[in-house]
């Protein structure tokens, strides 16, 4: 099988790269190397992730921009899957550069499909975003506890997958995922390719490079490690569902071994792998032995004080569930920012 990842070089790219390479197939990773560019912050090792992919002969590396339609259409020829994972991924940055945000999100996720389409690939998979949702999670009471805000019963099990998109402020990014989202599911219904759109809470792992506009699990850690200030928007009870990339990557897969068409699913850890600001904080302090230096500032647009996905439907459909829990994971994140210290200095 021939798989295209675009954004390959990032950091669940890379995963996916990593696992299907693994597992003998052809694999072409598409990237321009632009996160610091389009996060306008010094990023460390942005090659990092580039260079680690160079040990498996069966990855092909392709420097390449989705923005451009001709790019993508020829490095995809041939292929039998794209995993569309490339995006600009920080909403701060969408407020403060809404053109880069909608050329790389909607119009290099239209590229990408117009390339699956005139390509004849016959599965896209799309990495969409819980931010499709916008400003309505806002809508749901939670009820404040003294780490975190929780959702009140009728959500208990977290936002589902007709929850409304619309009338609704998003950010530009949440607009411009959306539309990606949107153009999937009828490229797929049109033009006869199977598609896999997941939109995804919080993503965490190794090798992610994160910073304080993206990544906040990697970027708390990293910054434990590197003995640095961590600012919180807020008061630091805002709740998130994790979940740890390689199950993504699991998901991913059972999506492209079963006989669903299309299939638009909410993807986290669920209701029972929630972390709160507050909460990982005090499990990374036990992980150091000591104080973490905090401050804190003004709530952020459109900040959800609590997301959580309810993956109901991503069970049933795709006989799957996360099996690796929050204190693990963050253990294993912390063991690779610790042992790979040398990269974020």
């Amino acid at each position: 099988m021939k798989i295209v990842v675009t954004g390959g070089a990032g950091f669940i790219g890379s995963h996916v790269a990593e696992f299907y390479a693994s597992k003998d197939n052809e694999v072409m990773v598409f990237d321009n190397l632009s996160r610091a560019e389009l996060l306008k912050k010094d990023v460390k090792n942005i090659e990092h992730n580039w260079n680690f992919m160079k040990k498996f002969k069966n990855i092909r590396l392709i420097k390449g921009d989705v923005r451009h339609l001709k790019e993508i259409e020829n490095a995809t020829k041939d292929a039998d899957v794209i995993i569309h994972a490339a995006a600009q991924t920080a909403v701060t940055v969408s407020v403060q550069d809404p053109r880069s945000d909608f050329e790389v999100n909607a119009l290099g996720t239209f590229n990408a499909l117009e390339a699956a389409r005139r390509n004849d690939v016959k599965t896209f998979i799309y990495c969409s975003t819980n931010k499709v949702y916008g400003e309505n999670v806002n809508n749901v009471k939670v009820i404040k506890q003294k780490l975190r805000y929780v959702f009140d019963k009728k959500y208990e099990d977290g936002i589902p997958e007709y929850f409304p998109t619309d009338l609704c402020e998003h950010s530009p990014y949440g607009c411009s995922k959306l539309t990606g989202d949107l153009y999937t599911q009828d490229y797929g219904k049109l033009y006869g390719i199977k598609t896999g759109i997941f939109r995804m809470s919080c993503i965490y792992g190794t090798r992610q490079f994160g910073v304080e506009d993206q990544g906040w699990v990697a970027w708390f850690t990293i910054a434990s490690v590197l003995n640095k200030w961590i600012t919180i928007y807020g008061d630091g009870k805002q709740v998130r569902d994790v979940l740890y990339v390689t199950d993504l990557v699991g998901l991913y897969d059972k999506f492209l071994k079963s006989n669903l068409k299309h299939v638009v699913v909410n993807t986290g850890g669920g209701p029972e792998n929630t972390l709160s600001l507050l909460e990982l904080l005090k499990i990374l302090e036990e992980m150091t032995g000591k104080r973490m230096s905090i401050k804190y500032a003004n709530w952020r647009p459109s900040d959800q004080k609590v997301y959580i996905s309810d993956i109901t439907k991503t069970k049933k459909l795709l006989n799957w569930q996360p099996e690796i829990k929050p204190l693990d994971g963050v253990r294993k994140l912390f063991e690779w920012v610790k042992k790979n210290k040398n990269l974020f200095v």
